[in-house]
């Protein structure tokens, strides 16, 4: 992204015990008291207009829409938060529809739920809808949100599937095209309590180029102006900077074959916490 962007970018790791709650309906107000009382009130209070901006929730990544959609009315609304719409876009055809190209057009944040991030981007991206998105984000003060699968796919790379165990074998991370709203950063999710650093340590051995954001349950990031980063929630991020590795075998190494890497730098960040990603500087919180 070539310009500075005016609008923010809320990254969220997922929810408490077993993950992304879009896939796990039975303890959908159970896992979103984190949002509440956290997470949901930082989007608010951020918002242009705050508990009276038009917020829509886009649950295209979930396979269960209806559930997930209806759980962040209900946990907006114990913000007092009102005007919350779900906006169900299942196909490309609906995400170039005219209809719910106005919707989001008249919209101040949306939200993009957890589920399955290959279903996200394939859906959207591309089509007029992700155009408006990337052009309001660019351009106006709005607030793209995602949990889960809707935050991984918010980079221009994005991680798909990889095994956390054998993450740093060659060939077992595999990695394509996401949303784009942020640049050289690779965003993995439920990162702590799914042991998925080497999944971030192999995507930035790859390209160095790119910062590793793991983010845990409970836990998001703020990112105002493209690289000013500040840790949400109850959690860790993990950062993993490739700027300074040393080497890595990763070219020589057959598929399947363990990778080594030399000096990858890892920072860990929780509340209140900054790094500023044209530096890459980490500020601590200091406590009063």
């Amino acid at each position: 992204m070539m310009t500075v962007p005016k609008g923010k970018l809320i990254i969220i790791g997922g929810t408490v015990d077993r993950g992304s709650f879009s896939e796990h309906p039975v303890d959908l107000p159970k896992q979103l008291k984190f949002f509440e009382h956290g997470i949901l009130k930082r989007i608010t209070t951020e918002a242009v207009r705050q508990e009276l901006s038009r917020i829509e929730i886009i649950t295209t990544a979930s396979n269960i829409p209806e559930e997930v959609g209806q759980e962040y009315v209900n946990a907006f609304s114990q913000l007092s938060v009102l005007n919350v719409k779900v906006l169900n876009i299942r196909t490309r055809e609906e995400a170039n529809a005219p209809e719910n190209i106005e919707r989001l057009r008249q919209a101040d944040v949306v939200v993009m739920t957890g589920g399955d991030q290959l279903r996200l981007t394939s859906v959207l991206g591309g089509t007029a809808f992700h155009n408006l998105l990337m052009y309001k984000y660019e351009n106006e003060n709005f607030i793209v949100s995602g949990t889960s699968a809707g935050a991984a796919a918010s980079s221009n790379n994005m991680i798909y599937q990889g095994s956390s165990s054998e993450a740093l074998l060659k060939g077992e991370v595999k990695i394509t095209g996401g949303l784009g709203f942020i640049n050289n950063v690779i965003i993995d999710t439920h990162f702590v309590q799914r042991g998925r650093i080497g999944r971030l340590l192999y995507a930035c051995a790859s390209n160095p180029v790119n910062i590793g954001i793991g983010l845990g349950e409970d836990t998001g990031m703020l990112i105002t102006e493209g690289q000013n980063m500040e840790a949400i929630g109850s959690g860790l991020v993990m950062l993993v900077d490739g700027t300074n590795m040393r080497n890595t075998n990763i070219t020589d190494v057959e598929m399947g074959e363990p990778v080594s890497i030399e000096n990858m730098t890892v920072h860990v960040m929780a509340l209140g916490d900054q790094f500023d990603l044209k530096t890459k500087t980490l500020r601590i919180k200091k406590l009063c």
